[in-house]
């Protein structure tokens, strides 16, 4: 009798540490769920983001990103300081390449953090870049990495084959003369 008082305390103690660590256990999987969850919806914004910009959504665009909004593209010569010259680039884009497709491809997304490569297609029918109007088919790729805060764009980095765009635009690439000593 006295050998099951010792066990009862031991098999109570065993059956309550079980429960804690499937309570631990649950909590630590809500926590995960609950991050992936926002994960696709971050990912969902982009993708709706990438959608007005291909139409020229710009009431679209005011919604989904942040008046605040900052775009860092150091492959070109674009200088992105706040949604509004967010809009004005659209819009540029749009005058000069009014079929414009940009695909996200391969998005991923960790945290408030989305990155995804991507496809930008058009055809170069108005001026773009300061450039006149070539009737050019054109390809281009690069690599987008938005920050999201509260449910809306804040922050883009870019990294564009600006060099090829150019290219395909009859731009020519010569190296510059070397300087004599």
């Amino acid at each position: 009798m006295k050998k099951y008082l010792c066990v009862v305390p031991l098999v109570l103690l065993f059956c309550f540490t079980i429960a804690c660590q499937d309570k631990a256990a649950m909590a630590e999987l809500e926590k995960y769920r609950a991050q992936a969850k926002v994960e696709e919806q971050n990912k969902a914004l982009v993708k709706r983001v990438m959608e007005a910009v291909n139409k020229g959504d710009l009431a679209s665009i005011k919604e989904l990103i942040a008046p605040e909004f900052v775009e860092y593209s150091p492959s070109t010569t674009i200088d992105i300081r706040s949604l509004e010259e967010f809009i004005e680039h659209v819009k540029m884009i749009h005058r000069g390449l009014p079929d414009i497709n940009i695909s996200i491809e391969e998005p991923c997304a960790e945290g408030d953090i989305v990155t995804s490569r991507y496809v930008m297609r058009g055809t170069h029918q108005g001026e773009f870049l300061g450039i006149p109007p070539t009737g050019n088919k054109l390809k281009g790729s690069g690599i987008l990495i938005f920050r999201i805060e509260n449910g809306k764009v804040v922050e883009l980095r870019e990294e564009f084959d600006s060099v090829g765009l150019l290219q395909q635009l009859g731009m020519e690439l010569k190296p510059i003369a070397a300087k004599k000593k």
